[in-house]
């Protein structure tokens, strides 16, 4: 019974892709609402839905499509315990996906462009600034790898102005800040400190 999403920025984000008899497919968005999306993200061990796409917001999947006219209620274990119609008629077009409350993106504002500027991160619905008390050369380097924007140039601080507050340790160079550890809104890391900016040294529109 196994599930994945795909085509997003995390594991916890994307189409949704089942697997049936060694076979992966994808589920048409005909009915698709939060109640499923929440099913999805709780068998991720994802959290819980923020949003439930359809129209293939995350590309046009593959392979058969396994179910349509999807009806959880949100309380089931997995998605194949849903009522489903198994006929349907639908292309990958309206292929289903969802982004989960513990999928992290990240974001740089205020700069002179995409590469440059205070980190923001979308995070259980939410754009939260980070702390720069440990927000060191190894952190934003893994940062600006993953937004493609090359290495560390400078690492400014700002003011912390939006609602939430993230703290990321990462140790040695992780492929994303998700997989270092992080804290959120936990008060004591965050005191007194300023917001984590950074500068890489490539560029992007």
């Amino acid at each position: 019974r196994r599930l994945r999403l795909v085509g997003g920025r995390s594991h916890c984000e994307g189409r949704v892709e089942l697997e049936q008899e060694g076979t992966w497919g994808t589920v048409c968005d005909d009915g698709w609402d939060i109640p499923d999306a929440d099913v999805v993200c709780r068998q991720l061990q994802c959290g819980h839905a923020v949003r439930a796409h359809g129209n293939a917001a995350f590309g046009r999947g593959h392979g058969p499509i396994l179910r349509d006219e999807v009806g959880c209620e949100g309380h089931e274990g997995d998605l194949w315990e849903c009522p489903a119609e198994l006929e349907h008629d639908c292309s990958h077009k309206e292929d289903a996906g969802v982004v989960c409350s513990e999928h992290q993106e990240w974001r740089l504002s205020g700069g002179r462009d995409g590469c440059a500027g205070r980190v923001e991160v979308f995070f259980r619905g939410t754009w939260s600034t980070v702390c720069n008390s440990t927000w060191y050369e190894t952190e934003a380097t893994v940062l600006c790898r993953t937004l493609g924007c090359g290495d560390v140039l400078q690492r400014p601080s700002f003011e912390h102005t939006l609602p939430g507050k993230m703290m990321y340790l990462c140790g040695i160079l992780q492929p994303s800040l998700a997989q270092c550890l992080w804290t959120f809104n936990k008060s004591a890391p965050c005191y007194q400190s300023w917001a984590a900016g950074v500068i890489c040294n490539g560029t992007r529109s």
